[in-house]
């Protein structure tokens, strides 16, 4: 974290959108993306130009089924230099099993932000995440929107992988960011953000995946979290993985990722059993999973 930059209360601001309003039953027609603008805070671009905040967004939804919903939200954080794109697998898998799943392109974290990605941007990064959970929600309690009645706001979790998983932790357990509207956090591979005494014992349930042979995040950084806040709290760790292909490369591994993340959200948002995080985790004979539910 390379500088702190001034944080504003956010406002909720919609930019273009669609204007088609859709039911639940109808959701092979809702758009891939949105375009949210948080006008309360700014960027600055390549030759100091400031403009409004764009946080597009891209979403992956639920099959159609009959009409079901409303269904949890995920708010995906990706990592720096990257894009929601590169995890596409997992979070298809996450819609799949019957979850809505919204994924900000941080707009001086992605890969093709202007100027370059800047990685002391990170310290904004929660409140865009806060942000699209207050937009989604806002959209899905609108009868004019395409979203409308898809969202079940007690149902919210947080997720990310590398600086999107320190912005998801930062989200639900950290003072300054602190969002009490969700419920369960993934946090994939990361950190704590600011100072360790910003970390507050939230409540909020927390699943920790880290690969043993992480050098970008190594392990110590997820010990640290995970010992920092309270029950209920689970530690997924990946002998012999690395840092980003346990979220990203198909196989065995990637799956044993989706079945465990989809069980621990299947539980804390949902009613499904908590012994299917373990047996989950048993899948993949170098996963050792340690639980304080």
């Amino acid at each position: 974290m390379r500088g702190l930059i001034f944080l504003v209360a956010v406002v909720a601001v919609l930019g273009a959108s669609t204007a088609l309003a859709a039911t639940p039953s109808d959701r092979r027609a809702l758009p891939r993306v949105f375009r949210y603008v948080d006008t309360s805070r700014t960027i600055e671009l390549p030759h100091g130009k400031r403009e409004p905040r764009p946080v597009t967004t891209e979403f992956w939804y639920p099959p159609v089924r009959d009409g079901r919903g409303p269904f949890p939200l995920v708010v995906f954080g990706h990592g720096f230099a990257s894009t929601p794109w590169w995890y596409r697998r997992l979070l298809r898998d996450w819609a799949a099993a019957g979850y809505v799943v919204a994924a900000p392109i941080f707009p001086l974290g992605n890969e093709n932000a202007p100027g370059g990605p800047d990685e002391s941007d990170i310290v904004n990064q929660p409140r865009d995440m806060s942000f699209v959970i207050t937009r989604v929600l806002a959209a899905s309690a609108s009868s004019q929107s395409p979203l409308s009645g898809l969202v079940d706001p007690e149902k919210v979790a947080v997720a990310g992988q590398s600086d999107g998983a320190m912005t998801a932790f930062a989200a639900a357990f950290e003072k300054p960011f602190y969002d009490d509207r969700i419920h369960a956090a993934l946090v994939l591979s990361g950190a704590i953000l600011g100072p360790h005494r910003w970390v507050e014992h939230t409540g909020v349930p927390l699943l920790a995946v880290q690969g043993s042979a992480d050098t970008v995040n190594p392990p110590y950084y997820a010990y640290r979290l995970f010992f920092a806040v309270g029950r209920p709290k689970f530690y997924l760790r990946l002998r012999g993985a690395g840092h980003l292909p346990p979220y990203t490369v198909p196989g065995l591994t990637l799956a044993t990722v989706e079945r465990v993340t989809v069980a621990f959200l299947n539980h804390y948002l949902g009613d499904g059993p908590l012994a299917a995080i373990g047996n989950a985790a048993r899948e993949l004979p170098s996963a050792e999973l340690t639980s304080d539910p």
